[in-house]
């Protein structure tokens, strides 16, 4: 069995924190053993100033240094009874070897022997190399285990710190984990409870978020393949029932009578197309040849071609554009979006009322604004508006025609381009859709 993050996370911490209590005792042995030598020949320079003054008042009685000469005993009398005789020297006042070694007064440290001011001698000692009494080495010892022991406590304490912090920190992504399972198993009403603003609490928000999409995108796939299968199915059952008619001889067959099912397939051929337009777009193989134009020219194009549409519904027609308004993008396509607009105003605005097309450049934007008269759409159902098969109840509605993939597609070369569309309630009574797309250079 694999070790889990839980385990790596904490055999990390233990590592990194037996380290440290490692190299901390190892750092204080060596700081101890410098420490304590240093306090040692510290205490022995106070003792040699102290045997300085006993040299000198021994001088003074006896006023040479015969008295001391090659007599290591006497030196041992007035020493302090810790300090080594052998780390000792005398000199006289021409610094010449009265008692001792003198190889050792080059090392260690000299005090000189005064007498009435005047100096009679010289007396030195050898500083410490290493720790020579049993006293002191058992002192050394007992400090060296307490620091081991330290370390240890340490990284016991440091054990049950990792223990905890490694289930605390790994808790968040362990709810992440089993939500993820969760998802994958195609429950996307999964979410995950968000309680820190940290990174773990941002990767929940993230989940949250993903787990939000992909609800909505199941929900549209159903929504769709529902929507797609009820409108097939209502050209097909017009077609199978005047064909039936037709067979039967209920209905006879007259130009009338092919006129109608020419219309019902031309209606499925249309969904078709705009099904197939969509899902190019989505799978992003939806050819653009883009290059700069202007979308003046393009609005006109479109309300040209659907003059004779407007007309035939007593719609009059404004236009409202001043100037070029180039931009980046595909001449056709954009085109297909304007005329898909205009058929929109022309199928769902009442007879003998009014659209209006305006075209302008504001900074780096251009804005396209296709506005109508009654009737219009409630404020609850624009944000909807562009979503495939999504019409309006009532004024607007199935009644009138259409497939209600028009403004879908509208929002796919919208975004292909850069840009947005947007619906808001008219001046004019009805809607008003606004493209808004970057302005070339």
């Amino acid at each position: 069995m694999r070790p889990g993050i839980t385990l790596k996370l904490f055999l990390a911490i233990l590592l990194a924190s037996a380290c440290a209590a490692g190299a901390m005792a190892v750092a204080t042995r060596f700081s101890f053993q410098s420490g304590f030598l240093g306090y040692l020949n510290q205490v022995d320079a106070q003792r040699l100033d102290a045997l300085a003054a006993r040299l000198a008042d021994e001088y003074r009685r006896t006023g040479d240094w015969n008295f001391l000469r090659d007599d290591y005993g006497r030196l041992r009398a007035l020493a302090l009874p810790a300090q080594p005789v052998p780390r000792l020297t005398l000199l006289d006042e021409a610094r010449r070897t009265v008692v001792g070694n003198p190889e050792v007064v080059d090392e260690g440290a000299v005090r000189p022997v005064l007498v009435d001011g005047r100096t009679v001698g010289w007396i030195a000692r050898t500083p410490l190399r290493r720790l020579s009494s049993a006293a002191e080495l058992s002192f050394q010892q007992e400090q060296l285990h307490a620091a081991w022991i330290i370390a240890a406590f340490a990284v016991a304490l440091a054990a049950v710190l990792a223990i905890v912090l490694a289930r605390v920190f790994l808790l968040p992504l362990r709810r992440v984990a089993e939500a993820t399972h969760r998802l994958a198993a195609g429950n996307y009403a999964t979410r995950v409870a968000v309680r820190s603003s940290d990174e773990l609490g941002r990767l929940g928000e993230d989940f949250n978020r993903l787990a939000q999409a992909l609800e909505r995108n199941e929900a549209l796939r159903r929504r769709f393949m529902a929507d797609v299968s009820h409108e097939l199915r209502t050209p097909l059952a017009v077609l199978s029932g005047e064909l039936e008619a037709l067979e039967d001889g209920v209905r006879p067959l007259t130009r009338e009578a092919l006129g109608s099912l020419r219309a019902e397939v031309n209606a499925l051929g249309k969904l078709v197309d705009d099904v197939n337009q969509l899902a190019l777009a989505d799978s992003g193989a939806l050819a653009y040849r883009k290059a700069t134009v202007d979308v003046v020219p393009l609005v006109a194009q479109a309300l040209e071609s659907h003059r004779d549409r407007l007309a035939e519904r007593s719609l009059a027609v404004e236009t409202a554009w001043n100037g070029a308004a180039p931009v980046f993008g595909d001449a056709d396509r954009l085109r297909q979006m304007f005329r898909n607009l205009l058929e929109n105003s022309a199928r769902y605005t009442d007879r003998g009322g009014r659209v209006r097309v305006a075209a302008r450049r504001e900074g780096e934007r251009v804005i396209v604004e296709f506005d109508d008269s009654a009737p219009g759409v409630p404020p609850e159902a624009l944000p909807q508006l562009f979503e495939r098969f999504y019409r309006v109840e009532g004024s607007r509605s199935r009644a009138n025609g259409g497939s209600g993939l028009g403004l879908a597609i509208c929002r796919s070369i919208a975004a292909a381009h850069g840009g947005d569309i947007a619906a808001a309630p008219s001046p004019l009574g009805g809607l008003r859709v606004s493209v808004s797309l970057p302005a070339a250079p």
